[in-house]
This record gives C-alpha cells, sequence and structure tokens, in this order.
C-alpha cells in the first residue's frame, strides 16, 4: 500500500532532525503564496523550509517542483498544527521540553548570525588574509607524474620503455600501482607533502628530466618533472569569501567563550575539551593531490 502525497510529506516532516516551523515573521515584501484558514503562507516560508527539508528532497528534482512540494508541505503542517493545538497537544511536558530546546536554537542561531555579522569588516578580513599570508611565505613548487611499481626490477623495465621513447603518462597508466593518478599525475605539490625519498629527487631535478628509479615506503618510483614555480599567496579577492568566514566564527567562538567565563555552569560529567578555534583562512588547493 502506498502513501498519499499529504501523508509522504509529513512522514517526511517526522523523519527530519529539526522541525518546520510555521509561525514565522513576515516580511512586507513576501508574496503570499498560499492561504490556510486565513494565515499567508509566503515565498519567506518556502525559503525557510527548503532550508530545513531541502536536504531530503530528490537532488534532481526541478527547482519548481520543489517549491510546489514544500508548499503543499506547508499547508498540510499549518492544518495538522491547528488541529494539534485545538487539542491542546501544547500542555504535553515532552512537547514543551521540545518546543523549549528548538526555541533556544533558533535564539542561538540568531544571535551567533548577529555577532558574526557585525565582526565581518573589511578592516577584520584583511587582518586575517594579513595574519594567513604572513604564516605562509612563497615556496617551491613542482607539477610531477610518477611510474610506482612493488620492486626495482619491474622499475627499471618501466624506466628502459620511457627511455626509448615510449610516453610516460602511457607507460605509467599500463603498469604504475598508484591507482590515484591518472597518467601518473601527482599535480603540484610542495616538499612536504610527499615522502622525504621522492621529494628529494623531484625537487633536484628540472621540468623535463626523468629520474632513475627512487626507493621509497610505497615502492619504487620512476619520476617525471612536468614544471616547476614558486607557490605565492592568492589575492585577497581570491580568499575574501574564507577570510569572511574565518572573521564571523572567530567572533561567534569568542563570544561563546566570554558567555561561559561569566555564567555559573554546573556539570555532572566529565568536562569536555574546549571548543576549537576556527582555523585561518586557508590558501585554495592548486591540487586535490594529498600527501604520498
Amino acid at each position: 500500500m502506498t502513501l498519499s502525497a499529504a501523508a509522504s510529506r509529513l512522514a517526511l516532516a517526522a523523519l527530519l532532525s529539526l522541525p518546520a516551523f510555521a509561525a514565522q515573521a513576515k516580511t512586507a515584501e513576501a508574496k503570499t503564496m498560499a492561504n490556510v484558514d486565513g494565515q499567508a503562507i509566503t515565498e519567506q516560508d518556502i525559503d525557510d523550509a527548503l532550508v530545513d527539508i531541502g536536504p531530503n528532497l530528490p537532488e534532481k528534482a526541478d527547482p519548481v517542483a520543489r517549491r510546489k512540494y514544500v508548499l503543499d508541505y506547508l499547508i498540510d503542517l499549518r492544518l495538522v498544527a491547528k488541529k494539534a493545538m485545538a487539542d491542546k497537544i501544547d500542555a504535553d511536558p515532552e512537547f514543551q521540553r521540545k518546543a523549549a530546546y528548538f526555541r533556544d536554537k533558533l535564539a542561538m542561531e540568531a544571535e551567533l548570525s548577529k555577532i558574526g555579522k557585525e565582526a565581518d569588516t573589511d578592516k577584520a578580513e584583511h587582518d586575517a588574509y594579513d595574519a594567513a599570508a604572513k604564516a605562509q611565505p612563497p615556496e617551491p613548487e613542482v607539477h610531477a607524474r610518477h611510474i610506482l611499481l612493488p620492486d626495482e626490477a619491474s622499475a627499471k623495465a618501466a624506466l628502459e620503455r620511457v627511455k626509448k621513447g615510449e610516453d610516460f603518462a602511457k607507460v605509467a597508466t599500463e603498469v604504475s600501482k598508484d591507482p590515484g593518478s591518472e597518467g601518473g599525475d601527482l599535480g603540484w605539490f610542495t616538499k612536504e607533502r610527499m615522502v622525504p625519498e621522492f621529494s628529494e629527487a623531484a625537487f633536484k631535478m628540472e621540468p623535463g628530466q626523468i629520474s632513475e628509479p627512487v626507493k621509497s615506503q610505497f615502492g619504487w618510483h620512476i619520476i617525471k618533472v612536468e614544471e616547476k614555480r614558486i607557490k605565492s599567496f592568492p589575492a585577497f579577492d581570491q580568499v575574501k569569501e574564507q577570510a569572511a568566514k574565518y572573521v564571523q566564527q572567530k567572533a561567534q567562538s569568542e563570544a561563546v567563550t566570554e558567555l561561559r567565563k561569566t555564567a555559573k555552569i554546573e556539570r555532572f560529567d566529565a568536562e569536555p575539551a574546549a571548543p576549537a578555534t576556527p582555523a585561518a583562512p586557508a590558501t585554495p588547493a592548486a591540487s586535490p593531490t594529498p600527501a604520498k
């Protein structure tokens, strides 16, 4: 037996980690999309509900269809919520406990959002950027390919094929035991991202050079250096969004820490570790290549 569309929407709501809140403040500009017993459902209500239940909707759903589904969901929610209030569900202690939790959560999110927005000034973003840039001075990078094999004999055989004129990437594709690099391509990397033996060999070579077999804990490598460059910290405009996020999260973390200092808190379990300070804005990676 299949659920009706209305029952399906209500079943979905029951599975969500957060409930949808029907009573939302309406902005003067918000367009009314439906009325339920005289109570308006606006575009803003749909936007709010999408934040809540959107991740649970099919990813490939058409945007128009998604909004129509959410509007139907809000209509059902209003009707069932109204019936629940008529049945005095709000007098139930379990309901009151959960309502208090979600009220506090919404209040916390609103307050932290306000703190973050107030802290996010152009000067604060540039200060965060300057500190991150100072902590990451320019450093050499290498773009290389490799062929990874389990023993020296196999590595020498692969090297011989390359020396005789076969394309390095082709040989890597055919015999390399590293499944994470297409055609042996490792992308750009700094010296500390690779094991010492590999880095020592790669950073001594010039573009176009091919190494003799190099042994590491992973096996035997034949390395070809494609390019070399000096990695510089990106321009402010490239990481402005990351800087803004860092500034906001730092201000929010500090605000919570100050509140904890002045509050009387009694815990009856083991004290957890202090919340981590948000990391400084990171340089966008030139390549997603992990350390080998």
